[in-house]
């Protein structure tokens, strides 16, 4: 038997890669082109902090898709990406409206709360989706020093529930929003998949109806690690940079992130992983409605896939393919497909489905 105290000096495979699973995009590996990319990048010595050349280029290429007034500052995750975004956003006395489904709400630990100081104000919606009838729930009380003050309306697209936002039904979130002296983010973990669904370049429903910081996602479309704040409209925000150190998410060998969001943009990537994600999703759709005793619960418009069914079929199901309860009560799960989700996959998984519904 090996000693447990020595240092293993070789690298091997500890997983089985043939092993997949419905759980969540972010289960997937790295997309071999991001891959590459990283070791393109690598080797020779590149000044630290963001001062890269990959860091520079990668403002050209956010510029051909969100314009020349877009400013990229790359992050670690989702969740640093959103809390800076909103930490820039607002005074110390300020509060964020969103959705009560919203991932900033429920599944980022407290962390605008505990980490970035901000008070959320949260809304019920069917869909995940804010409107500006739903936002004037929360948006009064900006004399009152007794309240939070309303300062930015925070949308996800897509939503935690899978569902797209049209561009026109944002530009009405964003109009109204700054009728009110309010900006709007966008959680766009998942900003591909919605870009695919509606066939439009990501500027149709971000800067170009409104939006003034968007949090970039690229983790769950083929990225290692890595998003990106990227600041459309300069007068939203203040001190980013200093924002972003203060909140440890300042990448010393920033280049690796860059390079990374570059080989998602600078081409196609972003795209063909979206759209092959979005299709898997379809696929499993179409398959899973027609099982008896399963019901799809949201329109599926991007990656993911709610549905309801009896929870023992699901714990038996969970046996041979992971995935997640997402309100175990009531016996709703999500599944996701992600960029290297494949027809086998998913049809192996309906047939699964097929099985233990019959037991």
């Amino acid at each position: 038997m090996a000693d447990p105290t020595t240092v293993r000096t070789d690298a091997r495979r500890h997983h089985d890669p043939q092993v997949r699973g419905f759980a969540s995009d972010n289960y997937a590996g790295t997309h071999p082109e991001i891959l590459a990319a990283i070791a393109l990048a690598n080797g020779g010595h590149q000044i630290a902090y963001g001062e890269d050349d990959y860091t520079e280029h990668l403002q050209r290429v956010m510029h051909s898709h969100f314009g020349s007034a877009a400013e990229a500052f790359p992050v670690f995750n989702g969740t640093g990406a959103n809390v800076v975004s909103l930490q820039a956003m607002t005074d110390r006395w300020g509060a964020v409206i969103c959705a009560e489904s919203a991932h900033i709400n429920v599944d980022e630990g407290g962390a605008p709360e505990r980490v970035g100081g901000l008070k959320l104000l949260t809304v019920p919606t069917p869909d995940g989706k804010l409107t500006p009838e739903l936002i004037d729930r929360q948006a009064y009380g900006w004399d009152d020093e007794h309240r939070a003050m309303p300062q930015v309306v925070s949308i996800a697209q897509n939503t935690e529930l899978g569902t797209v936002y049209t561009p026109d039904e944002i530009r009405a979130i964003c109009d109204h929003a700054h009728g009110h002296g309010m900006k709007v983010h966008l959680d766009g973990a998942r900003i591909a998949n919605a870009a695919a669904s509606l066939d439009v370049p990501m500027r149709t429903f971000t800067n170009t109806v409104g939006v003034d910081v968007l949090s970039f996602g690229g983790t769950k479309n083929g990225a290692i690690f890595g998003e990106a704040v990227v600041v459309l409209n300069p007068d939203a925000v203040r001190a980013m940079k200093h924002l972003r150190k203060l909140s440890m998410q300042l990448a010393s060998k920033m280049r690796f992130v860059s390079v990374q969001l570059e080989a998602l943009l600078a081409g196609d990537l972003w795209l063909r992983n979206a759209r092959h994600a979005n299709a898997m999703a379809q696929r499993l759709a179409e398959g899973v409605r027609a099982v008896d005793g399963v019901e799809i619960l949201h329109p599926v418009q991007a990656n993911a896939v709610f549905a309801r069914l009896p929870h023992e079929v699901s714990e038996r199901l969970q046996k041979r393919f992971r995935f997640y309860f997402w309100d175990e009560a009531a016996g709703d799960v999500r599944w996701m497909c992600s960029f290297d989700t494949t027809e086998d996959d998913v049809d192996a998984f309906v047939l699964a489905l097929k099985e233990e519904m019959a037991k």
